[in-house]
């Protein structure tokens, strides 16, 4: 193990998820099983968006055929803060200062600025905050450690406009084949309103006409997350599933409906990420009825608006439920027992909102899964848990959540 058997950053609240505003307390630990000399101990607190993709394109023919590959890029810095927790600052000079063997722990506390996005990570951007320590050694290589936390940005469905307003669209498609074109396939998708949270289950409701001969192999609904990330000269859309329901085929000449069907709204960050300059979010609830064989689908999108603080009259529709924890995805019930501490020891409690009687939240990873954290300046000496995926609000009212694993497609803009 040599000198460092520990070296590691605790949140006094244990999950690592903050809004913005809060402050983070917290704690290093260092174990050295032999005395070691070092020029001091620091932190640095970083909140930043970055997005960074590239496109290729070949010129000429044959042996003058080139290929010149391009880099987009974008970085927004929130804050960049270090603190000192022993011994001295890089510069001062070659003096050491000796921390002797054992266990020891330098508390610390940080102020997050206001008005933060939230959190989000994607293939070709990210907003990322964290949390680095190095022990800074002259002459030999430094120790690091770092962790990634949670930043959530409130959005109150209750304070947005439209939130309440029922959406609703109709379409109409002809199915050609060869020379003939067939009778139309005609859909109406309508819910009730505009905003919703995680956790809660938006009601889907159509008329499906398929007039064609053609029979239709289904017809389903499904939540696409559609992100722009927007470089310095240059932006780029992509889009991703992440939630789908689907009803069974419907023959020739004969209709359909939606009744009702629940599609649960898995933990994801808010709509619009507000804060955020070079990263927009937006989500598309969209009927589609897939014929058989060589044929596009019938699609009718409607977008919709997901906060992290419900409305005001779903609230009232819902009895005071436990919170439940999540773990990757899976559902499994959060410590409820009488001896149990309280919510906030593991997660921090909203910011005073339109509900001040709101009961508190769960918190789940996003659905799009875990990315690596690893960046510039880290090496094979940083420590720290290099996956992760950031942690959203979500709602225990009792809808079990049918999500799908996510796919995405990109379409650059």
């Amino acid at each position: 193990m040599g000198k460092l058997n520990i070296f590691e950053i605790s949140f006094n609240n244990g999950s690592g998820v903050f809004y913005s505003g809060n402050i983070i307390q917290g704690y290093v630990t260092v174990e050295l099983t032999e005395p070691m000399k070092m020029r001091g101990i620091k932190l640095n607190f970083e909140g930043k968006a970055y997005v960074h993709w590239t496109e290729s394109q070949s010129t000429g023919s044959g042996k003058n055929r080139t290929t010149t590959t391009r880099h987009y890029s974008a970085t927004e810095k929130y804050f960049d803060q270090d603190v000192l927790l022993f011994g001295m600052w890089s510069g001062q000079g070659s003096d050491t200062k000796e921390l002797q063997v054992g266990r020891h722990t330098f508390p610390f506390q940080f102020q997050l600025p206001h008005g933060l996005p939230s959190s989000f990570e994607a293939h070709i951007g990210h907003v990322r905050y964290t949390v680095k320590s190095t022990i800074d050694k002259p002459w030999k290589f430094d120790h690091k450690t770092k962790r990634v936390f949670t930043v959530i940005s409130v959005l109150d469905l209750n304070i947005q406009p439209n939130t309440m307003s029922r959406l609703q669209g109709t379409k109409q498609k002809h199915l050609c084949c060869l020379c003939c074109k067939s009778g139309p396939i005609e859909a109406t998708f309508h819910i009730d309103r505009t905003g919703y949270v995680p956790g809660e289950a938006i009601q889907l409701y159509a008329e499906i006409s398929n007039g064609a001969s053609r029979r239709m192999d289904k017809s389903y609904v499904d939540l696409k997350m559609v992100t722009t990330f927007r470089a310095t000269t240059k932006s780029r859309t992509t889009t991703a599933e992440v939630a789908r329901v689907t009803r069974p085929g419907i023959a020739g000449h004969s209709e359909d409906s939606w009744t009702g069907e629940q599609l649960v709204i898995p933990p994801l960050p808010p709509s619009f990420l507000v804060g955020c300059n070079i990263i927009d979010i937006h989500y598309i609830l969209q009927l589609n009825v897939d014929p058989s064989g060589p044929a596009l689908d019938l699609e009718i999108p409607l977008e919709i608006i997901i906060g992290t603080i419900p409305l005001r009259s779903v609230v009232d529709q819902y009895p005071p439920m436990p919170p439940l924890g999540f773990n990757s995805g899976n559902m499994y019930a959060w410590e409820t027992s009488p001896t149990a501490p309280p919510a906030e020891m593991y997660y921090p409690l909203p910011p005073p909102s339109s509900l001040p009687n709101l009961a508190p939240p769960s918190y789940n990873e996003c659905i799009t899964g875990r990315y690596n954290m690893l960046e510039e300046g880290d090496d094979k000496h940083t420590r720290g848990n290099m996956e992760y995926a950031p942690v959203y609000t979500y709602y225990n009212w009792g809808h079990t959540p049918g999500v799908m694993p996510a796919q995405s497609k990109n379409a650059s803009q």
